[in-house]
């Protein structure tokens, strides 16, 4: 499955959506990238004067593309409109900060896929190739 395919069945829209590129994925993990956008709500009060990106958004980027791009990749064509992916936990480690107007890449491995349930250990990296956070995410797919 092609990557604009992938993105477009996210069941996401801006200003929430927080994927703009799938560089690779295949069965064992994926790598996407994002850009924040400077003019994003939550920059004009996290924090007055000093934006930085919060955590709970990190975390989410983190989850649109390491799980949920490769939850739809994996299930491929029984991903419909009545399927839905639901967070199960998070376990995230934030060693930087991320500010308006970075890039950053998501890297995504594959625990496992089992019964529904889909665990990765992600980890996010700035334009200079260091890592802002890591850790391990996991969802359900669920179809109606």
């Amino acid at each position: 499955m092609e990557s604009q395919k992938i993105i477009s069945k996210l069941p996401y829209s801006k200003p929430f959506l927080f994927v703009d590129e799938i560089v690779q994925i295949n069965e064992n993990g994926v790598e996407g990238t994002y850009t924040f956008d400077e003019n994003l709500d939550f920059y004009k009060g996290h924090f007055k004067d000093n934006p930085i990106t919060p955590g709970v958004i990190l975390t989410e980027v983190m989850a649109q593309i390491g799980l949920v791009c490769l939850g739809v990749f994996l299930l491929d064509n029984l991903f419909n409109k009545t399927t839905s992916i639901a967070l199960t936990s998070t376990e995230i480690e934030f060693l930087k900060p991320v500010f308006p107007k970075e890039k950053v890449t998501v890297i995504s491995e594959k625990i496992y896929f089992r019964f529904g349930k889909l665990k990765c250990k992600v980890k996010m990296k700035n334009g200079k190739g260091e890592e802002v956070c890591t850790g391990i995410i996991a969802g359900m797919v669920i179809s109606k």
